[in-house]
């Protein structure tokens, strides 16, 4: 599946025209075109390096899944690759998915799956046409300014969670550690791959500024620089938010340590009381002769014992906090 849209001075011009009318398009002056491929084949893109004349090992890496994020840069066309951020679902897992563009002078070529809306993309082209006349940059600017929001909307759900997870931690009596340290550790899990595939991104757009692509003007670099001061904010939340998940593993950990530890004091103290009967009942059944062997006064005499250190040992316990 395609999608063909072109622009003439900075207005919408056509749309919807065959791949082979490229060249003819990006030919004519203050032209520019946007192709929008949903899971092509290899077949597929040997047109379109045709028409833009794409470099073929990006026309490879193009059609390989699974690409680091990255912009690489050729003779007359650059290759960006950049990963979308569908969100997290109930598990709290996240997904992601890959974007791949071929940027010309006159055009951009955007590679994805069938999983991913470009919708974003066209509505912010829309809501800034004011800048449409700058041309390809537009266009790349409103790719990665989509795949910028997403993340960030990833973020805060993720610090959402985190919050969630404290309070849980701290919220109930005899919280549950196992479903703690799951769902903990699938945000960190999350985090990872906001790391890996999300965070390059930035380096990709501060090459763009420093002069990758000369085509980006003065006039819409401070919309690059918004985008790149959001990747840098993203960068940041990221490690922020990994040392908080660690810290909510690290206390999950240690309440669970002090709950065994109460949990034993409680265990000795009760052990301690119930050793107190058996040692005294024991010396009073000792085949010797002891005063009030065989008397009431001995049952009293033992049964006021037990009673008396059991007590005793009982309220020392209490007043240690140990029961």
């Amino acid at each position: 599946m395609v999608m063909t849209r072109a622009w003439r001075n900075g207005t919408a011009a056509e749309q919807d025209f065959p791949v082979d009318r490229i060249s003819d398009l990006v030919a004519e002056d203050d032209t520019f075109v946007w192709v929008d491929y949903t899971d092509p084949e290899a077949s597929d893109l040997e047109q379109v390096e045709t028409e833009l004349g794409i470099h073929a090992l990006a026309v490879e890496d193009a059609v390989e899944r699974g690409q680091r994020p990255k912009l690489d840069r050729y003779r007359d066309s650059l290759f960006l690759v950049v990963y979308d951020v569908g969100g997290l679902d109930d598990a709290g897992d996240l997904t992601t998915h890959e974007v791949k563009a071929f940027v010309t002078e006159r055009a951009l070529v955007t590679i994805h799956g069938a999983d991913v809306d470009t919708g974003a993309v066209e509505r912010r082209l829309s809501a800034n046409t004011d800048i449409a006349d700058h041309g390809v940059p537009w266009l790349m600017w409103g790719l990665l300014d989509a795949v910028t929001d997403h993340a960030t909307t990833a973020i805060e759900d993720i610090e959402r969670r985190i919050d969630e997870l404290e309070e849980d931690l701290f919220g109930h009596g005899n919280p549950r550690e196992k479903q703690i340290q799951r769902r903990s550790f699938r945000l960190r899990k999350a985090l990872a791959v906001l790391r890996r595939q999300v965070v390059p991104t930035r380096d990709s757009v501060a090459s763009l500024l420093h002069g990758d692509a000369e085509t980006i003007s003065d006039g819409i670099r401070p919309y690059f620089r918004d985008v790149e001061d959001h990747l840098v904010t993203i960068r940041d939340s990221v490690d922020q938010l990994r040392d908080a998940v660690s810290s909510v593993l690290d206390t999950n950990l240690n309440l669970a340590s002090n709950r065994q530890n109460t949990v034993m004091k409680k265990v000795t103290s009760w052990a301690a009381i119930i050793a107190i009967p058996t040692a005294i009942t024991g010396f009073f059944g000792q085949n010797v002769t002891f005063p009030g062997e065989s008397h009431w006064s001995g049952l009293w005499l033992s049964l006021g014992l037990i009673v008396t250190t059991s007590l005793v040992l009982y309220r020392v316990f209490k007043s240690k906090d140990w029961l």
